[in-house]
């Protein structure tokens, strides 16, 4: 009992002195401590360029530290979040670019800052809604694109000029119809299992926050149906109309105008 107890107080200290040594052989052997602040941030960008992101962060990280408060410390967080974007790692990126506006609101840079902030949310991926299914959708959480919009949407208030300004305007206008077609997946998704409030609510929601994209049109015919089978015939009457205003030719409210026709030369 003894002999054991003194056994496991030599195997901790030794323990917490291999810890100790590794740390000194860790702190010995940082090359980049002798390096001038000037260096540092070359070395970080060179290997930023060739691709290793995650060594470049290491030196970033160093920089902001031994640079503070400078233009290189402040270039430095900015270059760490794109490598963290590049790496996969939105949370960490996100998280360094919050503390950049919070630290330096007035920074030159902050326009960049703003679009890099909606570009790592950005999900190029809610385009191809169309070929998940309806159970993936109605699962889908649209918070992540949402927080790209804003950080979008205050990029283009803030700074009209800025050259990151109208490819922010195109990626909002993707993300707006790609939420709306996600709203109309669920309401869709509620539809075919006879859960026509729900279905309805989901379709309003679209209708009233993105109004002016492409998926309204079948929000709006959703809505219709969706009135047709609670029997509310006024609202589902006037539904109609607002749908026969707005879209005139519909495909799916007039889907006999739209049959493919058959070629002349091929009568059979």
């Amino acid at each position: 009992m003894v002999i054991s107890y003194k056994l496991s107080a030599l195997a901790r200290c030794i323990g917490v002195v291999g810890a100790i040594l590794l740390g000194a052989c860790a702190i010995e052997n940082d090359l980049t401590k002798s390096w001038s602040v000037d260096k540092l941030y070359q070395e970080a960008k060179d290997e930023l360029a060739a691709g290793a992101y995650d060594k470049a962060i290491g030196y970033y990280e160093k920089l902001e530290g031994r640079a503070a408060g400078t233009a290189i410390a402040q270039q430095a967080q900015l270059d760490k979040a794109w490598a963290q974007y590049k790496t996969k790692e939105p949370v960490q990126a996100v998280a360094t670019l919050d503390r950049f506006i919070k630290l330096h609101p007035a920074s030159p840079a902050m326009d960049y800052a703003l679009y890099l902030k909606g570009l790592v949310n950005f999900n190029e991926d809610l385009g191809l809604f169309s070929s998940i299914t309806d159970e993936d959708v109605a699962e889908r959480d649209p918070k992540q694109a949402k927080e790209s919009f804003e950080a979008f949407r205050e990029l283009t208030l803030r700074f009209p000029n800025s050259k990151y300004t109208p490819d922010a305007k195109m990626r909002m206008a993707f993300i707006k119809n790609s939420l709306a077609r996600s709203d109309v997946y669920v309401a869709r998704y509620y539809f075919k299992r006879g859960a026509y409030v729900a279905a309805l609510n989901r379709a309003q929601a679209a209708v009233q926050e993105y109004r002016d994209v492409p998926a309204v049109e079948e929000a709006l015919f959703l809505m219709f149906q969706c009135y047709d089978k609670l029997g509310l015939e006024q609202l589902r009457d006037d539904t109609r109309r607002v749908l026969d205003s707005t879209y005139p030719d519909s495909k799916l409210l007039y889907p006999e105008r739209h049959k493919a026709k058959k070629p002349w030369w091929k009568p059979w």
